[in-house]
This record gives C-alpha cells, structure tokens and sequence, in this order.
C-alpha cells in the first residue's frame, strides 16, 4: 500500500491508502497532492469526537473563507462504497460528498468509531493515519495542511 504525510501546522501524520478499496478516491487524493492542491488549505470544519474536514480550496484564500466547504477541484469523481475496508474507525481518512458522486477534494478523517459508524458504506474510505493519529485530535477549525508529500510506492 502507498503512503503520504499529511504535514500539519499541529504535526505530521503519516496515512497509508487503500487503492484496493477505493482506487479511484486513491489516485486522485494522490494528483491532487502531487500538483499541491491542498498547500496551505484549512480543515474549515472541525467537530470533536466526530471529524476534521479540510481540502477546500476556498479556504485558503482570506476573502473567500466564507464560502469554505463549498469548493473543489473542478470536477466529480464516483462514490467507491463496496470495498472491504468501508468502515469508519478513528485516524480514517474518507471523501466528502454533497451527495452520491459528488467529491472532489475535500475529505475528513474520523475522531472515533462511536460517532461516525453512520458514514460507512455512505462515504468512500480511502486511506487511514497509521503514525501519529494523536494530531487529529489537536486540530482546530483554521488550522492548515502546510503540504502532503506522497511517498514513492
């Protein structure tokens, strides 16, 4: 399995991603990475206990912080829900949706599995934090993802 470090502002969280499970949420998380698109992007919503979402490219620029959790690459991509790993468990990484086939770049990563086992099979799981899963919990809303380097496979 492939791996990324999400760099924070709070520190440097290491995922490894599920492109068995989710191939298509993997590859474009990873372009969107590599073209850094989510340099200097802020987790725009933060709920405690339940998620940090971030990958709004509306929220990096300061007149256009309003209208952050409305933005995205530019184009859709389909829900992957069928997989094995579909299970929201904490330091998970999962795409955002307005709706069935509608992510693009935002994405959340679960605080517990108590309050977010609603979202499986309803969220496409593409990758969990594997090594310091702890900073989740230190993320506030404003806080910025200074860079995600992907890791050679």
């Amino acid at each position: 399995m492939s791996k990324a470090i999400i760099k924070t502002e709070k520190g440097d969280m290491t995922v490894e991603f599920f492109e068995k499970d989710a191939p298509k949420a993997v590859a474009n998380f990873k372009k969107l990475a590599s073209e850094g698109f989510y340099d200097g992007i802020a987790f725009h919503r933060v709920i405690p206990n339940f998620m940090v979402q971030g990958g709004c490219p509306n929220s990096k620029d300061p007149a256009k912080a309003h209208l952050a959790g409305t933005g995205g690459p530019g184009y859709k991509i389909d829900c992957e829900t069928s997989g094995d790993n579909q299970f929201h468990d904490r330091g998970v990484l999962s795409m955002a949706h307005a709706g069935r086939n509608t992510g693009g770049s935002q994405f959340f990563i679960c605080h517990s599995r108590a309050n977010t086992a609603h979202l499986d099979r309803v969220h496409t799981v593409f990758g969990k934090v594997i090594e310091n899963v702890d900073i989740v919990d230190d993320i506030r809303q404003g806080d910025r993802i200074l860079t995600i380097e992907v890791l050679a496979d």
